[in-house]
C-alpha cells in the first residue's frame, strides 16, 4: 500500500471518530442515560472517542508529510483532512440525523472543497 493511501486512510478513520466525538453525543442523547448525565460526564465519552482520532491521525500526518519522507506537503494535507472530514460528516448527518437533509447548497460547497484540492495540488 502506497503512503498516499495509506494516509487518506487513517485520515478517514480519525475523522469517523472525530465525527462522533464532535457530533455524536448529540445522538446519544436519545439513550436515557446520556440525556440525564451532566455535561463533563458527556465531555470525557467525547474525549474517549477523540483519543482514538488522535491515534490515527498523528500517524497519517507523519506518514503522509513530505518532509518525512510521504507524497504530501502539509498544505496538502489538511486540505485532504478538511474534504476527508465534509465527507464523513455528510453521511453521519444524513444517516444518523434523519431530520437533516442534504441540500444544494451544501453541495456547492463540497464542491469547492473538492477544487481546493485540485488547486492544492496543481504546480
Amino acid at each position: 500500500m502506497t503512503k498516499g493511501i495509506l494516509t487518506v486512510l487513517l485520515l478517514l478513520i480519525s475523522n469517523i471518530f472525530m465525527t462522533f466525538a464532535w457530533y455524536g453525543h448529540l445522538k446519544f442523547q436519545e439513550w436515557g442515560w446520556v440525556k440525564k448525565s451532566v455535561i463533563w460526564s458527556v465531555i470525557l465519552i467525547s474525549w474517549g472517542f477523540a483519543l482514538f482520532e488522535y491515534i490515527f491521525q498523528v500517524p497519517a500526518n507523519r506518514i503522509g508529510f513530505r518532509e518525512n519522507g510521504g507524497p504530501f506537503t502539509l498544505f496538502q494535507l489538511k486540505i485532504i483532512q478538511e474534504v476527508v472530514t465534509l465527507v464523513v460528516f455528510t453521511v453521519f448527518a444524513v444517516f444518523f440525523f434523519k431530520n437533516e437533509s442534504f441540500k444544494w447548497n451544501h453541495l456547492a460547497a463540497f464542491i469547492c472543497l473538492v477544487l481546493a484540492v485540485y488547486f492544492v495540488f496543481k504546480k
